[in-house]
Protein backbone atom coordinates (compact mmCIF):
# COMPACT_ATOMS: atom_id res chain seq x y z
CA UNK A 1 0.00 0.00 0.00
CA UNK A 2 1.23 3.55 -0.54
CA UNK A 3 1.74 5.92 2.16
CA UNK A 4 2.97 8.99 0.47
CA UNK A 5 3.84 10.49 -2.65
CA UNK A 6 5.75 13.30 -3.16
CA UNK A 7 7.65 15.08 -6.67
CA UNK A 8 9.61 18.05 -6.21
CA UNK A 9 11.76 20.29 -8.94
CA UNK A 10 14.48 22.30 -8.47
CA UNK A 11 16.75 24.64 -10.63
CA UNK A 12 20.32 23.11 -10.77
CA UNK A 13 21.17 27.30 -11.44
CA UNK A 14 20.23 28.28 -8.14
CA UNK A 15 21.46 25.77 -6.72
CA UNK A 16 24.56 26.74 -8.06
CA UNK A 17 24.21 30.41 -6.68
CA UNK A 18 23.65 28.88 -3.07
CA UNK A 19 26.59 26.96 -3.13
CA UNK A 20 28.40 30.37 -4.71
CA UNK A 21 27.24 32.53 -1.89
CA UNK A 22 26.89 30.66 1.03
CA UNK A 23 29.64 27.17 0.46
CA UNK A 24 30.03 25.21 2.95
CA UNK A 25 27.71 26.57 5.52
CA UNK A 26 24.91 25.42 2.75
CA UNK A 27 26.22 21.99 1.83
CA UNK A 28 26.98 21.03 5.48
CA UNK A 29 23.49 22.03 6.53
CA UNK A 30 21.80 20.22 3.77
CA UNK A 31 23.29 17.09 2.41
CA UNK A 32 24.75 14.27 4.57
CA UNK A 33 28.14 13.29 4.30
CA UNK A 34 27.64 10.34 1.89
CA UNK A 35 25.80 12.51 -0.60
CA UNK A 36 28.41 15.19 -0.50
CA UNK A 37 31.33 12.35 -1.23
CA UNK A 38 29.61 11.26 -4.07
CA UNK A 39 28.83 14.96 -5.70
CA UNK A 40 32.10 16.43 -5.00
CA UNK A 41 33.39 13.03 -7.43
CA UNK A 42 30.88 14.31 -10.44
CA UNK A 43 32.36 16.38 -12.73
CA UNK A 44 28.28 17.73 -13.01
CA UNK A 45 28.82 18.82 -9.46
CA UNK A 46 26.07 21.52 -9.27
CA UNK A 47 23.67 18.54 -10.83
CA UNK A 48 23.92 15.91 -8.67
CA UNK A 49 23.21 18.17 -5.83
CA UNK A 50 20.12 19.69 -7.37
CA UNK A 51 18.91 16.11 -8.04
CA UNK A 52 19.22 15.27 -4.50
CA UNK A 53 18.24 18.73 -3.15
CA UNK A 54 14.62 17.79 -4.98
CA UNK A 55 14.90 14.81 -3.56
CA UNK A 56 14.81 15.30 -0.19
CA UNK A 57 12.00 17.87 -0.99
CA UNK A 58 9.73 15.12 -2.28
CA UNK A 59 10.79 12.90 0.39
CA UNK A 60 9.34 15.39 2.52
CA UNK A 61 6.23 15.83 0.76
CA UNK A 62 5.62 12.17 1.04
CA UNK A 63 6.40 11.92 4.59
CA UNK A 64 3.12 14.17 4.63
CA UNK A 65 4.98 17.09 7.03
CA UNK A 66 7.32 18.99 4.40
CA UNK A 67 10.56 20.11 6.04
CA UNK A 68 8.47 20.81 9.63
CA UNK A 69 7.26 18.80 12.42
CA UNK A 70 11.33 17.44 13.12
CA UNK A 71 11.76 16.40 9.37
CA UNK A 72 14.70 18.08 8.67
CA UNK A 73 17.33 18.27 5.37
CA UNK A 74 19.94 16.20 7.06
CA UNK A 75 16.77 13.36 8.05
CA UNK A 76 16.68 12.30 4.37
CA UNK A 77 19.83 11.58 2.50
CA UNK A 78 19.91 9.93 -1.46
CA UNK A 79 21.70 6.13 -1.26
CA UNK A 80 21.93 3.75 -4.07
CA UNK A 81 21.42 0.06 -3.27
CA UNK A 82 23.89 -2.02 -4.16
CA UNK A 83 22.16 -2.54 -7.63
CA UNK A 84 22.32 0.75 -7.85
CA UNK A 85 18.48 1.81 -7.20
CA UNK A 86 18.27 5.18 -5.80
CA UNK A 87 16.54 5.26 -2.67
CA UNK A 88 16.42 7.48 0.67
CA UNK A 89 18.46 6.61 4.51
CA UNK A 90 16.22 8.39 7.13
CA UNK A 91 17.12 9.01 10.21
CA UNK A 92 16.50 11.68 13.34
CA UNK A 93 13.24 12.92 13.24
CA UNK A 94 12.33 11.73 8.71
CA UNK A 95 12.46 8.15 10.80
CA UNK A 96 10.23 8.49 13.37
CA UNK A 97 7.67 10.11 11.27
CA UNK A 98 8.43 7.00 8.83
CA UNK A 99 7.86 4.34 11.57
CA UNK A 100 4.44 6.27 12.72
CA UNK A 101 3.20 6.07 8.98
CA UNK A 102 3.78 2.34 8.69
CA UNK A 103 0.94 0.14 9.79
CA UNK A 104 2.27 -2.41 12.24
CA UNK A 105 3.44 -5.84 10.42
CA UNK A 106 4.94 -3.95 7.55
CA UNK A 107 7.75 -2.46 6.35
CA UNK A 108 8.77 0.77 4.92
CA UNK A 109 10.04 1.02 1.04
CA UNK A 110 11.07 4.60 -0.45
CA UNK A 111 11.29 4.17 -3.78
CA UNK A 112 13.04 7.48 -5.46
CA UNK A 113 13.52 8.03 -9.03
CA UNK A 114 15.67 11.40 -10.16
CA UNK A 115 16.79 13.04 -13.22
CA UNK A 116 18.28 16.41 -15.11
CA UNK A 117 17.65 17.89 -18.41
CA UNK A 118 19.93 20.72 -17.44
CA UNK A 119 19.53 23.29 -15.89
CA UNK A 120 16.20 21.53 -14.13
CA UNK A 121 16.29 18.42 -11.63
CA UNK A 122 13.53 16.33 -11.01
CA UNK A 123 12.93 13.76 -8.06
CA UNK A 124 9.62 11.49 -7.43
CA UNK A 125 9.50 9.58 -4.27
CA UNK A 126 6.95 6.58 -3.30
CA UNK A 127 6.90 5.28 0.27
CA UNK A 128 5.14 2.32 0.73
CA UNK A 129 4.12 -0.57 3.24
CA UNK A 130 5.24 -4.33 2.26
CA UNK A 131 4.42 -7.16 4.63
CA UNK A 132 7.36 -7.61 7.10
CA UNK A 133 9.05 -10.59 6.19
CA UNK A 134 9.66 -13.56 9.11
Amino acid sequence: MILGIGSDITDARRIAKVIERHGERFLDRIFTPTERAKADKRRNRIETYAKRFAAKEACAKALGTGLRAGVWWRDMGVVNLPGGRPTMELTGGAKRRLQKITPPGYEARIDVTITDEGPMAHAFVVISAIPASG
